[in-house]
């Protein structure tokens, strides 16, 4: 049930994805924690906030990574993936391009949930789907994770 374009976006998605470099993450960075969610509009309405913060910061994020970031950082995003049954799973795309109000990239989030996908398959969505954003650093430490930050405590 995807919309033509995606199908084509995907296509060119698997030629341009062959070449691109893995991110590398430092060994203490901190680990994802994928959590299962019972009531979706309590979840929604928690992490509303933090979308915002991070909606709200994303195009510095953004002007950063398209000038070029540091050696050893990485740019990161989350968004969510649908299943046909209506299930989501919010993960992290490892950003490569950013254009036409497209983020590219690789899915780099364990797939739990929606099994139409997997760790590392090339993706793309529009830009008004990111739900937060991170760069991670070589020491470990990271900017932006506003929603992974407050999901470390949420307690749904």
């Amino acid at each position: 049930m995807w919309p033509s374009h995606a199908k084509f976006l995907a296509v060119l998605l698997l030629c341009a994805s062959a070449h691109a470099q893995d991110p590398v993450l430092a060994p203490n960075a901190p680990k994802d924690k994928p959590t299962a969610v019972q009531a979706r509009d309590k979840f929604e309405r928690s992490i509303a906030p933090f979308v915002a913060q991070a909606k709200s910061t994303y195009p510095q994020a953004k002007e950063r990574f398209l000038k070029g970031l540091p050696k050893g950082q990485a740019f990161f995003v989350t968004t969510r993936l649908y299943g046909a049954d209506g299930n989501y799973e919010q993960v992290f795309i490892a950003v490569q391009s950013i254009r036409d109000g497209q983020i590219i990239g690789r899915i780099w989030s364990e797939i739990h949930v929606v099994h139409a996908y997997k760790y590392k398959d090339p993706y793309a969505f529009p830009e008004d789907r990111l739900l937060d954003w991170l760069i991670t650093k070589p020491d470990g430490s990271e900017e932006g994770n506003f929603v992974g930050k407050f999901l470390d405590t949420y307690k749904g």
